[in-house]
């Protein structure tokens, strides 16, 4: 996120969702997807999907959880990094086995990478995102979806 836009929370209701949310992609990963982008809620939740032509029942929440807003950036979640990971041309953190296990036990992990959001990939797994700061990466996987290890 660039310092002359200043923080993007502030832009959500003054520019359409999918521009804000393509912008941010566009500037920190090279790639956003072709999809429909929506901003929900207090917490800047964005939520991805395409049009469908099938006939349910509109419950009004449309898409998978994609990411949030965050007052730096966008923070992309497991599934927004699985769909945007494979194209991204920056701002991609490849992990060993030991950091990527270890990360996704809920641990913080040593990386020598400038601050910032950045996707993290094991292999050829996107494993979702993180922030660098100060040459680690906090972690954000959620409790529930963390590794156990022994």
């Amino acid at each position: 996120m660039s310092d002359e836009k200043g923080n993007p929370r502030n832009e959500i209701g003054k520019t359409s969702d999918a521009e804000l949310v393509k912008r941010l992609l566009m500037e920190n990963y090279g790639y956003a997807p072709e999809l429909i982008y929506e901003i929900r809620g207090n917490h800047q939740k964005v939520y991805a999907y395409k049009h469908c032509e099938l006939k349910i029942s509109d419950t009004g929440r449309r898409g998978v959880y994609f990411g949030r807003i965050e007052s730096d950036g966008i923070r992309l979640t497991i599934e927004g990094a699985f769909l945007v990971g494979p194209k991204a041309t920056k701002n991609v953190v490849e992990l060993d086995d030991e950091k990527a296990k270890r990360y996704l036990a809920g641990e913080s992990v040593e990386v020598d990478v400038p601050d910032g959001w950045v996707l993290l990939k094991w292999r050829s797994y996107y494993l979702g995102s993180a922030k660098a700061k100060n040459g680690r990466l906090l972690n954000y996987v959620p409790k529930e979806r963390r590794l156990r290890i022994e």
